[in-house]
């Protein structure tokens, strides 16, 4: 996990917050920042999902960070979004229309 620090320090994250965010043990992220052991695809898609970037990047494969747009993304906005990703599509669609209805009449 060529790429893991440097991304987490970059958001302002201490191992404990990635941790938490990502649902794992800070001695998990630890050893995969130093190479001790291996995510499993899924928590490696997560992480790719959740920093915004491939996981080509994460495990130094890409040299070029974002696998997508280069908005920059606050650690608040990065969790939003990474647990809006977790959430099945009716969920999705049902909180996209309240969102869109609280920004609608936020609006006046």
């Amino acid at each position: 996990m060529k790429n893991l620090k440097e991304l987490r320090l970059e958001k302002g994250l201490s191992q404990q917050q990635l941790a938490d965010f990502l649902h794992i043990t800070q001695q998990s992220v630890y050893k995969y920042e130093n190479d001790i052991s291996q995510p499993s695809l899924e928590l490696l898609k997560a992480m790719a999902d959740f920093f915004g970037t491939s996981v080509d990047y994460l495990i130094g494969h890409a040299i070029v960070p974002s696998s997508q747009s280069s908005i920059a993304l606050s650690p608040q906005e990065s969790r939003h979004l990474f647990m809006y990703r977790q959430l099945r599509p009716e969920i999705k669609e049902a909180f996209d229309t309240l969102l869109s209805e609280y920004v609608r009449q936020n609006r006046k």
